[in-house]
């Protein structure tokens, strides 16, 4: 494929994803479509959206990463975590409101996080200790999923150029770590949360649910960054939400639900779905 024949195709794609976002329309799969559709440029696809988001005013705020949960690696067929760009459009506080509204999507699903905000920009190769000097706060959240993908059935590469399936981040109470690192580095990889819904579905997960360590997904999404030099290095002032700490479940107008934590100063949340 020529550099003209491939810029093309990149266009292609960013139009059509542009066109179903928020629609609860879904597309047939990039990797199926595509003839050596790849990881390179379902990133270069990426930041042509992110450019394109950025030009009509959404301004960036962080990034998500994905299937950073080796359980749902496995659910899901992917082999590595993935990321994305979380937008102003797409990250709220829930002390703002609990409630979100499902309409535009397609078939969302609702993942326990923990977010991590960068004071400093962190450097490929940082140990633990250093990475945790560059986050000054950490939250608990949720992030909601969704794939533009009928019956949540793709490759990494679909995952990538679909919004990293991000649709929405909703963030508790932030805790500042700056006093005490050396217990938050600790009490991340260790703590243990349960989500619960209304309707009595229950799981429960833990902070090496995410490649051990919130701070470990994060050394992962520093070191993939690092690969794709199209893509947007990370800087201060960002947020990251690190992955799903249990199953990533199904959700439906309705449906409360919330989470408690233990180990670590964090509250539960909750989130009531429309």
């Amino acid at each position: 494929m020529t550099s003209k024949q491939n810029s093309e195709r990149v266009e292609q794609i960013t139009n059509e994803l542009l066109s179903v976002l928020g629609s609860g329309k879904t597309v047939e799969l990039y990797s199926k479509r595509f003839a050596g559709f790849d990881m390179s440029e379902a990133y270069v696809v990426a930041e042509r959206v992110r450019e394109r988001r950025e030009k009509r005013g959404e301004r960036v705020l962080g990034r998500k990463i994905g299937f950073t949960n080796r359980a749902a690696q496995k659910a899901f067929g992917v082999a590595a975590p993935i990321w994305n760009y979380m937008f102003d459009t797409t990250v709220r506080e829930l002390a703002a409101s609990t409630e979100f509204a499902l309409a535009g999507t397609c078939a969302a699903r609702i993942e326990p996080e923990i977010v991590l905000h960068l004071e400093k920009t962190p450097r490929v190769g940082m140990a633990e200790a250093e990475l945790a000097g560059c986050i000054d706060w950490v939250a608990h959240g949720f992030e909601i999923v969704d794939a533009i993908y009928p019956n949540w059935s793709f490759a990494a590469t679909d995952a990538v150029a679909g919004f990293g399936v991000h649709a929405a981040l909703l963030m508790g109470g932030r805790r500042s770590i700056v006093d005490n690192r050396p217990e938050w580095i600790e009490r991340l990889k260790t703590f243990i949360i349960t989500l619960n819904c209304s309707d009595g579905t229950t799981r429960t997960g833990s902070g090496a649910n995410v490649l051990d360590s919130p701070l470990s997904a994060l050394k992962f999404l520093i070191d993939e960054i690092a690969r794709y030099p199209q893509s947007r290095p990370l800087a201060a002032g960002e947020i990251i939400t690190t992955g799903t700490l249990t199953d990533a479940m199904p959700v439906a107008a309705g449906q409360r639900w919330t989470t408690e934590l233990k180990g670590i100063a964090l509250d539960g949340i909750r989130v009531d779905f429309r």
